[in-house]
């Protein structure tokens, strides 16, 4: 059994006080924390020196692995832009593991992503939730598929009126997305009556991801900006009855009241980018306050690489300053994520049987000039922040050197 206990920390649990001790992990899990907390006799220590210790950065909503920065056309694998309808497509099966983003996420804190398709189709596919450390992406998994991506707005009615079919319209596309809904409820009922009758039944990938979000199995991730898509958006969920999770609310505060009474969490960004696009033009870092303020649970997002996925930090840094709680911020790109993800039990907070994902600050993470300087994920330091190169030192995923 592999023990590990850091020690002399100022720790920043999420869920309780911070408080300044310990915090002790056995075989990637925590099993102890607290002020009063003692190394167990022949644990690997870590003295922190006093710096902050708290769990792995999660963000809900990028596309890491799938495009890369300052990749285009063949070289990106985002969208699968033939079929309006791609609920059968799966993230999982076009995830790079080696491409430069990875570093990037650790060295700002960032442990766990759920990766997305991206917004070209009213449905998209299936996202899946990764560590942000590992060989293959199957070993990176800690819950596939973590949703079904779909796109209402200008995404998806731009794309397929240039291929001169539908959706051209927000009309089109929300009919599309009603059509495979229908589609998918005569399936299911086909198939529990092929059940019954002990029949044989055709699977359709396609038919089996919808049905995964009819019976809420899996939560629907809906790409909206604009307060009507967002209306839309409620409208199709209510028709359906699934779990419906929105997905960058830029303007969603104007309707933050019936979000909270409907219990609709909302990843809002990317934060960072210019107004480039009509749907943008009530972006502001003031957003992510009005909406916390209503009532609305949020996570922060990059929609890495519009964003870069170090800065996740800065845009909770920044929310701050334009009036979001700091407590909020925090839970934020932390707990309320991986409430979204299904994986509250395992991560996004430090409280005893959860991973052992953890993250040594310098200081305040939301203090835009601390850093990152160690990172475990299940208990294995996987960064290290080499200060005498001020470049982060990766370890490898690999189990022998190349």
């Amino acid at each position: 059994m592999t023990v590990i206990a850091f020690v002399n920390a100022h720790v920043v649990p999420v869920e309780s006080a911070p408080f300044d001790g310990a915090l002790i992990v056995e075989d990637g899990r925590i099993t102890a924390l607290g002020p009063d907390v003692a190394a167990p006799e022949g644990a690997d220590v870590v003295d922190c020196e006093g710096k902050w210790l708290l769990p792995g950065f999660v963000d809900a909503h990028v596309h890491l692995g799938m495009h890369a920065e300052g990749e285009v056309g063949t070289t990106s694998d985002v969208n699968e832009m033939t079929d309006p309808v791609m609920a059968g497509v799966r993230a999982i099966d076009a995830v790079d593991p080696n491409e430069p983003g990875w570093r990037d996420a650790l060295a700002g804190g960032v442990t766990t992503v759920n990766v997305n398709p991206g917004s070209g189709n009213p449905i998209g596919g299936q996202a899946v939730a990764l560590h942000t450390h590992g060989r293959t992406v199957d070993e990176m998994v800690l819950r596939s598929p973590s949703g079904v991506k779909s796109a209402l707005g200008e995404n998806p009615k731009n794309v397929y009126k240039e291929k001169g079919r539908t959706p051209s319209t927000r009309l089109g596309t929300a009919l599309v997305i009603r059509e495979a809904f229908l589609k998918a409820q005569g399936y299911l009922a086909r198939q529990e009556e092929a059940e019954r009758e002990g029949k044989p039944f055709t699977k359709d990938p396609h038919m089996e991801a919808l049905g995964k979000v009819l019976r809420r199995e899996i939560p629907w991730r809906q790409h909206c900006h604009r307060t009507d898509d967002i209306a839309t958006a409620l409208r199709i969920a209510d028709e359906f009855g699934y779990e419906l999770v929105l997905d960058h609310g830029t303007e969603a505060h104007p309707v933050a009241d019936l979000l909270a009474d409907r219990g609709v969490p909302v990843l809002i960004g990317p934060l960072f980018t210019t107004k480039s696009k009509p749907e943008l033009r009530g972006r502001s870092m003031r957003n992510p306050g009005r909406l916390a303020r209503a009532g609305v649970e949020i996570s922060i997002i990059t929609d890495h690489p519009v964003i870069p996925i170090d800065f996740l930090v800065y845009q909770a840094a920044l929310s701050v300053k334009e009036g979001l709680d700091p407590e909020t911020a925090l839970r934020a790109i932390t707990l309320n994520p991986a409430k979204v993800l299904g994986l509250e039990d395992r991560i996004g907070s430090l409280a005893m049987g959860k991973d052992a994902d953890l993250v040594l600050w310098s200081g305040d993470p939301l203090d835009v000039m601390q850093r990152a300087l160690r990172v475990w994920i299940g208990g294995r330091c996987v960064m290290e922040y080499d200060l005498a190169t001020a470049r982060p030192v990766v370890a490898s995923a690999r189990p022998v050197e190349d």
